[in-house]
């Protein structure tokens, strides 16, 4: 484990993460924007749009929202990400993301890494899907991979029975059984439930973390 990070080394790595992305979208041919994430079901559109719901849409209104969708988090986060994707244009999606970038903002738990795990993966989930090779840096990569926490697979569906992650182009690994291999950032991926392309990872248990 790292040496925890402080509260304005998270909040200036948030605000940058942020901003970059905001570069990225803004770069996104039409065809990207409509194209499948690794968000299932969701387009790229869709992802971004659920990135800056936390900024857009204030707390009553989302317990609202998650009281029509009978308690369900994921049936409200769907359906926000789906209205609000349609609601707005591409650049303005990826606008949210500048002009929030200083925004509070807080997941209900895990506080502020939380809070850059939810744009540091999002932001992947667009990118690997894409086939754009962007690399997270490392300062705010290490943040997260240390901040890996099996109490939080439930809800992202993570299953790592058996199997160790070991990163092959830093010092981290996490759990035990059979290795995993591959970059930092794809085993952060696989942390938080995601299927891969295939060709990212390696191991004898590969075939449970690529998508189809």
């Amino acid at each position: 484990m790292g040496k925890s990070p402080d509260t304005a080394a998270l909040r200036t790595a948030i605000a940058a993460e942020r901003r970059e992305l905001a570069d990225l979208f803004e770069a996104l041919t039409p065809a990207q924007w409509d194209a499948p994430s690794l968000c299932k079901g969701w387009r790229v559109r869709e992802v971004v749009a659920h990135m800056s719901m936390g900024f857009r849409h204030r707390t009553g209104q989302v317990l609202w929202e998650l009281v029509r969708a009978r308690g369900s988090l994921h049936r409200m986060t769907d359906r926000l990400a789906r209205r609000d994707a349609a609601a707005h244009a591409d650049a303005a999606l990826a606008g949210f993301l500048r002009t929030h970038a200083h925004h509070p903002w807080k997941p209900p738990v895990g506080g502020l890494a939380a809070a850059l795990g939810h744009d540091v993966v999002h932001g992947l989930d667009v990118t690997v899907a894409l086939g754009l090779d962007r690399e997270v840096p490392g300062d705010r990569l290490r943040i997260l991979l240390d901040a890996v926490d099996p109490r939080a697979f439930r809800v992202f569906g993570t299953d790592l029975t058996g199997v160790r992650l070991c990163a092959d182009d830093l010092d981290w690994s996490f759990g035990s059984g059979a290795p995993l291999y591959g970059r930092g950032q794809d085993l952060l991926l696989v942390a938080y439930g995601r299927g891969l392309p295939a060709g990212r990872l390696r191991g004898d248990e590969v075939h449970r973390f690529v998508t189809a």
